[in-house]
C-alpha cells in the first residue's frame, strides 16, 4: 500500500500597503496614482563631505540652520551651585574665560550637527604623554586645564572598533579610543574616552549608528529638499523680475521681411531695432513706422509672496527654528508677531541645553574644579538662566496676581502672617519684588492671623456694646 507524501500548501505573497482601495478613481495599491511612485531611498546624504562643506560655504539658511541653536544654547551661560566661596566661583569663572570655553564648545556642538559628529579633546599640561590612559582627575595639576582641541568628524578624528564594555561608564557601547590624525593622514594619538567631549548630531537608530561610525545624522540631511526648493523658489522668481516689463512691437509684414527680402534689408532692419533699444527712455523718442504699434505687456506676481512664505514655513518646520530667528522677521497673516513661536522655540532649545549641554558640562566640572581650586566639592552642580525674560510689564503683572493670590489666602485665615511673608519673599527671584523682607520680620509675625494683624491696627476693633445696655445709657454714653 502505497503512502502519499502529504505536501505543504503553497504560500502566497502578497503585498499590502492599506485595505483601501478605489481603483475607478486611481487611489490604493496597484492604482495608477502618482502618490504610488513616491519612494524614499536611502542617500545617507552626511557621509558626502564636499556636499555638506559647499552647502555650509555657499548658503546662508545652512548657516543660520547649523548655527543658531549652538548659538543660543551658550547664550546665557551656566551658573555654578554648591558650596563655593566667591573666590573658588572668581577662579572657575576665570579659567573658563581665559581658555575660550565657551566659544569652544559653541564650535563643538555647530560642527557636530554639521558633520553628525565632532570631539573636543581635553587639553591638559604634562598629560601630553598619557592620552592613551583613562584620565585619573586627582593628578590633574592646578592651572593644568588648557582648553578644548575641537576636531570634526571627518578631519582629525576617527573611532576606534573596541566599544567600552562596562555599563557603569557613562559611554558605555560607544568607542573606548578614539585615532588623531595629523597632516596627511598621520597618526599623532591613540586617545581614551574619557579624555574626549563627544558633540553628535541628530540621533539615529543603532544600526545606523554603526554605519555612521557611532556618530549621529547631519542636521542637514533632514531638510536638503526643502533647501533645495527654496532656493529654485527664490531664483526663479527673481528671474522673473526681468519680466516684469515686456516691450513688444508690432510690425506689418514681418513674415515677408525675413522670407523674401534680401540680407541688406534684414541687416537694416535689425539696426534700426538695435536704435530705437538706445534711443529709448523715459525722456527720448521712440520712432515707427506708420501702422506700427508698440505694446508693453506688464507681470504681474500675484500669488508669488505666497508661494515663496510657504517654502519659508517648510524650512522652518524642517529645522524646528521659527521664522523671526531663521529669515529675521516674522510670518505673515493677522497678529502674527512670532512671539508664542519664540516661547515654543525658547522651550526646545532649553530641552537641548538640558539633554546635550548638560552631560557635556557635568564631565568637564571636575577637570576645571581641580585646574582651579584643586578639589571638587561634593555638592557641585549647574543650572541654565532662563532663556525667555518676560518684560517690566508682565514682570509687574505677575508680582501682582501672586500677590494677591497670597493676600487673599492670608486674609481667609489659612495661614499666619509668617508664612504669607516667606512666600512673598520667594517671588522675589521671580519679580525682583519684595526681597527687603528680613528674617527677623518674619519671625515677629509668627503665629499672628489676619485677625490679629488688623485688630492691632484698629483700637475699636475689640470694644462691643452688651445687648442688655439701656437706650438711656447708651444716649449718655453719645453725649
Amino acid at each position: 500500500m502505497s503512502r502519499r507524501r502529504k505536501t505543504a500548501p503553497s504560500m502566497v505573497t502578497a503585498i499590502a500597503n492599506d485595505a483601501f482601495s478605489n481603483p475607478l478613481f486611481r487611489l490604493g495599491y496597484g492604482s495608477q496614482s502618482p502618490l504610488e511612485a513616491t519612494e524614499y531611498p536611502m542617500t545617507r546624504m552626511t557621509g558626502n563631505y564636499a556636499l555638506l562643506n559647499s552647502l555650509y560655504r555657499d548658503n546662508w539658511v545652512v548657516q543660520n540652520v547649523v548655527g543658531i541653536i549652538p548659538d543660543d544654547m551658550t547664550k546665557e551661560w551656566i551658573t555654578l551651585t554648591g558650596a563655593l566661596t566667591p573666590r573658588q566661583i572668581t577662579e572657575l569663572e576665570r579659567v573658563q574665560r581665559d581658555t575660550g570655553l565657551r566659544d569652544q564648545i559653541n564650535r563643538g556642538l555647530r560642527w557636530g550637527r554639521l558633520y553628525g559628529g565632532a570631539a573636543g579633546l581635553l587639553l591638559l599640561r604634562g598629560q601630553e604623554g598619557a592620552l592613551d590612559r583613562p584620565l585619573d582627575v586627582e593628578t590633574i595639576l592646578p592651572d593644568s586645564f588648557a582648553g578644548l582641541y575641537i576636531l570634526d568628524r571627518w578631519c582629525g578624528v576617527t573611532p576606534g572598533a573596541r566599544l567600552v564594555a562596562d555599563p557603569a561608564d557613562p559611554d558605555f557601547g560607544l568607542p573606548e579610543y578614539y585615532d588623531i590624525q595629523a597632516g596627511e593622514g598621520r597618526l599623532a594619538a591613540s586617545v581614551h574616552h574619557s579624555r574626549l567631549i563627544r558633540f553628535t548630531g541628530r540621533e539615529l537608530p543603532y544600526y545606523e549608528q554603526l554605519a555612521e561610525q557611532h556618530w549621529g545624522a547631519s542636521e542637514v540631511e533632514s531638510l536638503y529638499r526643502e533647501v533645495v526648493k527654496f532656493d529654485n523658489t527664490s531664483a526663479n522668481m527673481a528671474a522673473l523680475t526681468f519680466r516684469a516689463n515686456v516691450d513688444t512691437m508690432e510690425v506689418q509684414n514681418l513674415d515677408q521681411l525675413f522670407s523674401m527680402s534680401s540680407g541688406e534689408a534684414q541687416r537694416r532692419f535689425w539696426n534700426t531695432m538695435q536704435a530705437q533699444s538706445v534711443m529709448k527712455s523715459n525722456f527720448g523718442y521712440q520712432l515707427v513706422n506708420k501702422g506700427d504699434q508698440i505694446k508693453n505687456t506688464q507681470y504681474t506676481f500675484t500669488g508669488l509672496s505666497d508661494v515663496h512664505e510657504s517654502m519659508c514655513l517648510s524650512l522652518s518646520g524642517a529645522s524646528r527654528i521659527p521664522m523671526t530667528k531663521l529669515f529675521g522677521r516674522s510670518p505673515a497673516g493677522m497678529n502674527a508677531t512670532g512671539e508664542s513661536d519664540l516661547q515654543n522655540y525658547y522651550d526646545y532649545v532649553d530641552t537641548l541645553r538640558q539633554s546635550k549641554l548638560s552631560p557635556l558640562l557635568r564631565r568637564l566640572l571636575p577637570v576645571l574644579c581641580m585646574s582651579a581650586i584643586g578639589t571638587i566639592p561634593a555638592d557641585l552642580d549647574i543650572s541654565f538662566p532662563p532663556l525667555w525674560t518676560p518684560t517690566a510689564r508682565e514682570v509687574a503683572e505677575i508680582a501682582r496676581d501672586k500677590a494677591e493670590t497670597i493676600i487673599h489666602v492670608f486674609q481667609s485665615g489659612l495661614i499666619q502672617a509668617d508664612t504669607a511673608q516667606r512666600e512673598l519673599k520667594k517671588l522675589s527671584d521671580e519679580t525682583g519684588l519684595f526681597d527687603s523682607i528680613t528674617d527677623e520680620e518674619i519671625a515677629a509675625s509668627a503665629g499672628r492671623t489676619y485677625q490679629d494683624v488688623t485688630a492691632l491696627r484698629d483700637p475699636l476693633a475689640e470694644l462691643t456694646y452688651s445687648e442688655e445696655e439701656t437706650d438711656a445709657e447708651a444716649g449718655e454714653r453719645s453725649r
